[in-house]
């Protein structure tokens, strides 16, 4: 295909299929411990690493990463002050994250067309250097899946227990925070900030449809995510749609059929 004789879409192709084993296992905790706007917060935050950077002159990379890092450590440290209303840290970071993101944007003309790539996914500004960063967290959360799933499977469903059991809950929370908004950092060129959490939830949303036991969801979820993820990109290519948002419809899709096909195989 004529697609692949072009540089920028090998990569685009190659940040998918680890965006693709990562999202489902991510997006099932999420779904879990009822934090799916985490990553929806995470994301509209990093947009004031991407405009913070630009401003500077930096890789919005880098400070992007910084910048996500730190607002997991104040989520999770909201979280624990509020703790009946947890939801209160997600609007306050949100809303907060958001308006800075604005200001820094006002201080820098030229940096709205950088900023538009990165609130809809552009898969012209993948590099070398993004690819190399979304394999290592890649490597890593799977690692971190293998060897911890059975703490973070207690953790989830039950904090108190997790606390009797001895387990370090507070340092679990705030890593698994940090991860997920540093995948979402890195995440941001190719599907845009404001479609990362879809990306994220989606995949295992759909699987935990299909599957039952958690590492069914897991498989599935990722079946489903390369699906989505490799028939968005190859759409986008064709018909000149943003990537995030034609990933996000062909998930939207895959869902909506699979409930008819329930609705319809009941009767």
């Amino acid at each position: 295909m004529e697609m692949f004789f072009y540089g920028f879409m090998r990569q685009a192709f190659q940040a998918s299929f680890l965006i693709s084993l990562i999202a489902p296992i991510l997006g099932l905790f999420l779904i879990l411990r009822s934090q799916t706007l985490l990553a929806d917060t995470l994301s509209h935050i990093s947009l004031v690493g991407v405009a913070l950077g630009l401003l500077l002159g930096i890789s919005p990379t880098w400070m992007n990463l910084l910048v996500v890092v730190v607002a997991s450590v104040l989520l999770e440290y909201l979280r624990s002050v509020y703790k009946s209303y947890s939801e209160i840290s997600i609007a306050m970071m949100m809303s907060g994250g958001m308006a800075l993101a604005l200001v820094l944007m006002s201080f820098n003309d030229s940096s709205a067309m950088s900023l538009n790539n990165f609130l809809f996914g552009s898969i012209v500004t993948i590099t070398n250097e993004q690819i190399w960063f979304l394999l290592g967290i890649t490597i890593v959360i799977i690692l971190l899946y293998i060897f911890f799933k059975r703490p973070m499977f207690v953790l989830t469903f039950d904090e108190e227990t997790a606390f009797t059991a001895g387990l370090p809950i507070k340092a679990m929370s705030l890593a698994f925070n940090i991860i997920t908004g540093m995948t979402i950092a890195i995440m941001m060129p190719i599907v845009g900030a404001l479609l990362v959490a879809a990306i994220l939830i989606l995949p295992a949303a759909i699987s935990m449809r299909l599957s039952k036991s958690f590492n069914g969801v897991i498989l599935i979820g990722i079946l489903v995510a390369m699906f989505g993820m490799f028939g968005g990109l190859i759409t986008s290519y064709y018909v000149d749609t943003p990537p995030g948002a034609t990933i996000t419809l062909i998930y939207l899709a895959v869902f909506f059929i699979m409930m008819l096909g329930e609705k319809a195989f009941k009767k």
